[in-house]
């Protein structure tokens, strides 16, 4: 084969080995090594010789080598979730950020054919990634991630490698024949749900259905014929909802290949029937924002959304299914079935669980699935262990480096990574085997992880930089917590100062309560202070739980974040120990500062912010001195007399900020209204529409009820 065309007997070769793909219901990656330009010339003379009713070229569009294909930017590639693909085209060359290539390699049809542009593999380790300069990687001599992928691509058979600037033909393998021709037909576990789905959309309220299955099993697939199932038999309002329309292209397609001649109006995100049924999507934010009636709501690809947001949902509406993908390169699926679960058994507890196992868009016999799994460990797991063989006195804490273990000790540590987090992805794998700064720990019993600490070193910048990030005029790649603090909070020795930042930390079931997580994060502060850093630190998605655990290990709240974060929904909650002086130095200035900006930004930036974690937090806050005569005057008047909420309201929050008073309210039945009326200023009409008050008289009533308990056995004032 030369550098250019191929010759009509090996076209007539590639075109017999798709069609035999297809017959089998496989798909294959096609490696092309060795110079670019040759890779695109060898493809322009393949390509249009191949069936391609859908393909994608992910590269520079200029250089596309076939007309037909779609021209698609890597961070462009979720529009494409949801649809399918004959043909892939990735041109490496320009970029391999591993979310995106795993995502696109799952749109891949029976007879697909997965083209990516490289290096020869034995370069890889050194290979200048452009994609590395976004996360900070490109400055690396060598790239472990790439180096390890480049491995299990050479050990693999099924690989097919071409070299475009040889002569030598590409030798495709010989597929025997199947007993049956592959086609895409619903599996009886897709049978299996449609029929679930349309008992649930028909049956009593608030007995939730969740949806997990691997990619390519049919869920939306059968979410859209059931949806359909349920407008014949009667219902009128259906609502569907996802990350974003193009999620749910398959759910309409189906539901209208399903409805037939029974619809009147179709478009991309709507149905109406003949009978006054309607099948409608509507983006999350807006479905929460509007609340429109609806007897059944469908949630697609739910592990990628806030569970805030999932929760929002649940309770929003009488019938609510979830489906969400388990192994997949957005990386929240295990994390969403585990976390998830914990909201569902407390305020849905008669929920069902249905999981898809069969693939319907590939056989069984598919090669490319396992291989990207085992790429980007998509479906990497944690060890089992049973609870009454994990001691205390058995877990060993040590440092180790990620990039050094084994592929089924790797896959095991990154399987906790992925079981506690609420995302953990492809892109979280490449950083945290090629990152020179990390700094991991893990706990095992054995030769068993059942814990990880994965930490970053941070910070370490010039005066003048530093200064820079605090006015806010440089925002520099990495360093997420240090410039976090010294551009909201105002100190430039934040950023200047060394931090290690704890990243994640993760402890299996059957070892949890045994103080590991504590021990983890001890060997990081240790090892922090050998290596002279100012501070230990870390930055999470606030939760009164998570608030409690960094508590026990010694750290402090230092800030809170305005934005909600998109994965958690929750609000950033960031905390600090002081290894260094410098360190413990700016840790009370940093605490000092946000218990004198909490008064007034809790009702502006946080009005709904969780009571509980609300109190906590100002429990966690250095106290203010005890309250003056007059103040107390106040007090007594408004809880023995008739002094009006309105003019007692200065004095009621800085009772909050004398020393064991909001540590006191965290135990009170009161709690929520205090915290929504004093702290959050929330008005008597809100308070009411929440519950917790019949009205301005009836909430003054508990409040006053509650000061006077205060005075009587709370902390001195």
């Amino acid at each position: 084969m030369t550098s250019g065309a191929l010759t009509a007997e090996e076209l007539d070769a590639w075109r017999s080995f798709q069609s035999g793909l297809m017959r089998r219901g496989e798909r294959r990656l096609v490696l092309i090594e060795g110079e670019r330009a040759h890779a695109l010339s060898w493809l322009a003379t393949l390509l249009p010789a191949l069936a391609k009713e859908t393909g994608v070229w992910v590269g520079p569009e200029a250089d596309r080598p076939d007309a037909a294909l779609t021209p698609m930017a890597p961070k462009q590639i979720r529009q494409w979730l949801g649809r399918e693909s004959s043909v892939v085209v990735w041109d490496g060359w320009h970029g391999n950020p591993p979310d995106a290539f795993a995502a696109l390699s799952g749109t891949l049809k029976a007879g697909g054919l997965l083209f990516w542009l490289m290096p020869p593999l034995d370069e890889w380790s050194k290979f200048p990634d452009p994609d590395y300069a976004r996360t900070g990687l490109d400055d690396l001599p060598e790239h472990p991630f790439a180096a390890r992928m480049a491995n299990l691509l050479s050990a693999d058979p099924e690989v097919i490698r071409v070299n475009a600037g040889q002569t030598a033909s590409v030798d495709l393998p010989v597929l025997a024949e199947p007993d049956q021709p592959f086609s895409v037909q619903t599996t009886d576990d897709q049978r299996d749900l449609i029929d679930r789905l349309v008992r649930f959309g028909l049956g009593r309220r608030r007995r939730p259905l969740v949806v997990t299955a691997d990619r390519g099993r049919g869920k939306s697939a059968a979410l859209g014929m059931a949806a359909a199932e349920l407008l014949r038999q009667g219902r009128r309002q259906i609502l569907v909802t996802a990350p974003s329309r193009e999620n749910v292209a398959t759910l309409f397609r189906h539901a209208q290949q399903s409805l037939g001649d029974d619809i009147l109006t179709a478009s991309e995100s709507a149905l109406e029937t003949c009978a006054g049924g309607s099948l409608r999507f509507q983006a999350v934010r807006d479905l929460l924002a509007e609340k429109p009636e609806a007897e059944v709501v469908l949630v697609d690809e739910a592990a990628a959304l806030p569970a805030a947001l999932l929760k929002q949902i649940l309770l929003g509406w009488p019938r609510v299914a979830f489906s969400s993908t388990v192994h997949g390169y957005e990386g929240a699926g295990r994390g969403f079935a585990i976390r998830f679960r914990q909201v569902l058994d407390r305020e849905t507890p008669h929920w069902q669980a249905l999981t898809l196992s069969a693939p319907i868009r590939w056989s069984t016999s598919d090669v490319l699935e396992p291989l990207i799994s085992r790429l980007f460990l998509l479906a990497a797991e944690s060890s089992e262990l049973s609870p009454e063989t994990v001691d205390a006195a058995d877990v060993i804490i040590e440092p180790f480096v990620p990039r050094q273990l084994d592929d089924q000790q790797l896959s095991e540590a990154f399987g906790l990574l992925v079981d506690a987090h609420y995302r953990t992805t492809p892109a979280d794998l490449r950083q945290w085997l090629d990152a020179t700064a990390v700094r991991s720990w893990r706990a095992r019993v054995g030769n068993t992880t059942v814990g990880i600490l994965w930490g970053v070193i941070e910070g370490g910048l010039s005066p003048e930089l530093a200064e820079q990030v605090t006015l806010g005029q440089r925002r520099l790649r990495g360093h997420l917590l240090p410039q976090s603090l010294a551009s909201h909070s105002g100190f430039p020795e934040a950023a200047s100062q060394h931090c290690l930042r704890i990243s994640r930390i993760a402890v299996a079931d059957q070892a949890r309560r045994l103080g590991v997580g504590r021990r983890l994060v001890d060997a990081a502060r240790q090892a922090a202070v050998q290596e002279d850093l100012d501070t230990v630190g870390t930055s999470f998605g606030g939760s009164e739980d998570l608030l409690q655990f960094w508590r026990a290990c010694d750290l402090v709240p230092v800030r809170l974040g305005l934005n909600q974060e998109a994965t958690s929904g929750e609000y950033p909650l960031q905390m600090l120990d002081g290894l260094s002086a410098a360190g413990q130095e700016l840790v009370a200035r940093l605490q000092q500062r946000l218990a004198e900006h909490w008064p007034t930004l809790l009702p502006l930036a946080w009005p709904a912010l969780n009571a509980r974690l609300a109190a906590a937090l100002s429990a966690q806050l250095p106290a203010a001195g005890r309250l003056s005569d007059d103040d107390r005057r106040d007090l007594h008047s408004f809880a023995h007399g008739h002094r009006g909420f309105l003019l007692s309201l200065p004095v009621l929050r800085k009772a909050c900020a004398v020393m064991g008073v909001a540590s006191w309210l965290q135990s009170h039945d009161e709690l929520q209204l205090w915290v929504a009326a004093v702290l959050q200023q929330q008005s008597w009409q809100i308070l009411q529409g929440q519950g917790l008050c019949l009205g301005q008289r009836d909430g003054e009533d508990r409040l006053r009820a509650l000061v006077r308990q205060l005075l009587q056995n709370g902390p001195e004032l």
